[in-house]
């Protein structure tokens, strides 16, 4: 009986394991980026946005992750902020097919990826906090 129930645990563990590796990303493309969005990767390195910012948990710790904000606060805020600036934010004087491709940009990154790191991990020092 012992033999039987084993059988059937493997059995099951085949199967479940086959059909995971069938059928898990099979609705998953890749997000291609548009001209424009690459355009805005462009300017997002040049005007060294990385050094402030983060996209995929990846840059500096002043500002925000930029991963899910066009998702979170849509594209109008986002235009606002590039725009003017902010207390802590310089305004680089973009124009506005500037900051149209740097908004393309962060709408595909957005699409493409998933990074949530709570306010609360970040250490004062730009170090994250994982033992919380």
């Amino acid at each position: 009986m012992a033999r039987f129930v084993w059988m059937a645990l493997f059995t099951a563990f085949i199967l479940s394991s086959w059909l995971i590796y069938a059928y898990c990303d099979r609705n998953e493309q890749p997000v291609q980026a548009s001209a424009q969005a690459l355009g805005g990767w462009t300017i997002y390195q040049q005007k060294n946005c990385q050094a402030c910012h983060q996209i995929y948990g990846l840059g500096g710790y002043m500002g925000p992750d930029l991963t899910n904000t066009a998702g979170t606060k849509g594209t109008l805020y986002m235009k606002a902020f590039i725009s003017k600036g902010s207390g802590k934010m310089p305004d680089f004087h973009l124009s506005d097919s500037e900051i149209n491709k740097l908004v393309a940009f962060l709408v595909w990154v957005d699409k493409s990826g998933k990074s949530s790191v709570p306010a609360a991990a970040v250490h004062w020092t730009g170090t994250l906090d994982i033992k919380n």
